[in-house]
């Protein structure tokens, strides 16, 4: 597998706040997510590998070219598609790619605007003004205009963020679609689904560091975890059998992750009911990638404590 993106100790620091924490990695032709909560780096990352961050200290090599000292070739080389909507709404989506092509200075422009469009499916629309179309659509235009220039590498930052599943189906279609054709896509996301299905490999990062990096598959594999899931009347004051740990809330049930070899659910039955508690439904199920997320981030407050919220928070995304 060729190297696209080679990333050795990368590092950024905000004064004393170090957001990226000697990051090493080494991506080819695939679609590559980066994961991770909310300021654990992501961002800042993806930043720094299009140029428009310095980094504090490491390197960085995109398309065998350092970010730094030859930032110019590198962003021949890519396309960066950020979270906000990058599509003027009083243009049709025609005009929004032909600006980015005059600005790439794109030979046979209107033939490579046409392509584009036509690989977004956006052609029936494309003389309308962007304003008349749906967030689904507004983002294969950005899409679009992301391949005008043909990069070897495309960047994506939350690339289905706001949209309905229908939406999101579609964008990773089409995602699918540009990594067969060979190019590299990097990409970050909060939906845990997604990467799972559509990744080919994922890294977690967790406060600027990296946490693990594999195959969605592998990693669901290694953890050697299986999850409960408890419902319950009466109340709890949370103990818990040896090799069970607590989670977090899921709605009205309890979620928790059994070592291999530990009791499981007739151990924590029994616990609940010691306790006075009723247990009204229980389930065991394998891991998803959600749960590995939640397994390997830390999940603790700036004092140090347990953070609830952002426990609740992180399991209202699956």
């Amino acid at each position: 597998m060729d190297t696209a993106i080679e990333t050795t100790d990368l590092t950024r620091l905000y004064g004393t706040l170090c957001a990226v924490d000697k990051l090493s990695l080494s991506i080819g032709n695939e679609i590559f997510g980066l994961l991770g909560p909310n300021g654990s780096g992501k961002t800042t990352t993806v930043l720094m590998l299009t140029t428009l961050l310095r980094p504090s200290s490491g390197s960085a090599r995109v398309c065998g070219h350092d970010v730094v000292s030859e930032a110019r070739e590198v962003r021949e080389h890519i396309s960066y598609v950020p979270q906000e909507m990058a599509v003027d709404i009083k243009l049709t989506g025609r005009e929004n790619v032909a600006l980015f092509g005059k600005l790439y200075g794109i030979d046979r422009r209107d033939e490579k605007i046409d392509e584009v469009l036509e690989i977004m499916e956006l052609c029936d629309r494309a003389d309308d003004l962007v304003r008349t179309y749906s967030g689904g659509m507004r983002r294969r235009l950005e899409l679009a205009q992301a391949l005008v220039h043909e990069p070897s590498v495309l960047f994506l930052d939350e690339p289905t963020i706001g949209l309905d599943v229908a939406a999101r189906r579609k964008i990773w279609e089409h995602i699918r679609a540009l990594k067969g054709r060979g190019m590299t896509i990097f990409v970050t996301t909060h939906y845990m689904d997604e990467a799972d299905f559509s990744c080919d490999r994922v890294a977690i990062l967790d406060h600027g560091r990296l946490v693990a990096v594999d195959s969605p598959a592998v990693l669901k594999s290694r953890v050697g975890l299986d999850i409960i899931t408890a419902r319950i009347t009466g109340q709890w004051d949370g103990t818990l059998p040896e090799g069970i740990q607590f989670l977090g809330e899921e709605e009205d049930d309890l979620v928790f992750s059994a070592a291999e070899g530990s009791v499981k659910v007739p151990g924590l039955v029994r616990c609940f009911e010691d306790q006075g508690a009723s247990v009204r439904s229980i389930s065991v199920r394998t891991p998803t990638l959600d749960d590995i997320f939640l397994s390997l981030v830390q999940t603790r407050d700036d004092a140090g404590g347990f953070d609830d919220h952002r426990f609740r928070t992180m399991l209202r995304r699956r």
